[in-house]
């Protein structure tokens, strides 16, 4: 399935259809994949994450996390479709207002923030870190202005396949954290190895 537009409609039926069978997109996670991306969070870091649509993962579990471990936690805030994303401070529990296209982001006067880490949400993905997203772009410009942030997408397995066509402007992430499992790849930035090494 080459056509990134198929393969999405693909993904996003097979992630529903997981979501149901589980009758809950909170994620929860195999100690050892959760261990794996909590040892990331340090005290005086910003870890952004996102509120989910549709059937992506949650979470808001590892923000919780982050914020005990004394991180500063983030979301995505995006004025209009063609605008950049801003990560601007947030805190479970705090208020969230409505983006145009959907998604609950933090209020506008909230403060912008550097990202360490972007814990990403994803359509699809590979085992070569790939990522397929919604198609707007927006991550894939924010990995831009943001190169050193570790880019952690959030998945579940069912949203793994074969291969994930790679344009150029393409950036892969450095690993994907599902309900399973914790995935490198030899690009990545993170030492860690995979739960099957």
């Amino acid at each position: 399935m080459s056509s990134k537009s198929a393969l999405r409609i693909f993904l996003r039926k097979q992630r529903q259809d997981f979501v149901k069978k589980r009758l809950s997109n909170e994620i929860s996670y195999e100690n050892a994949a959760l261990q794996k991306v909590t040892s990331l969070f340090e005290s005086g870091i910003c870890v952004a994450g996102y509120c989910a649509v549709g059937g992506e993962a949650h979470v808001t579990a590892l923000l919780s996390l982050a914020t005990q471990t004394g991180c500063t936690t983030a979301l995505p805030f995006i004025a209009n479709k063609d605008s950049q994303i801003v990560f601007r401070t947030w805190s479970v529990g705090e208020t969230l207002q409505q983006a145009a296209f959907g998604f609950q982001q933090p209020l506008k006067d909230s403060h912008a923030i550097t990202p360490d880490i972007i814990l990403t949400p994803l359509v699809g993905f590979d085992r070569a870190l790939n990522r397929l997203g919604q198609g707007a772009g927006h991550y894939d410009r924010a990995f831009a202005v943001w190169p050193d942030a570790l880019r952690i997408g959030i998945a579940w397995s069912a949203q793994e396949v074969v291969s994930i066509p790679a344009d150029p402007w393409d950036v892969p992430l450095d690993a994907v954290l599902t309900e399973a499992e914790w995935i490198t790849a030899t690009h990545s930035r993170l030492k860690a190895p995979t739960s099957q090494e």
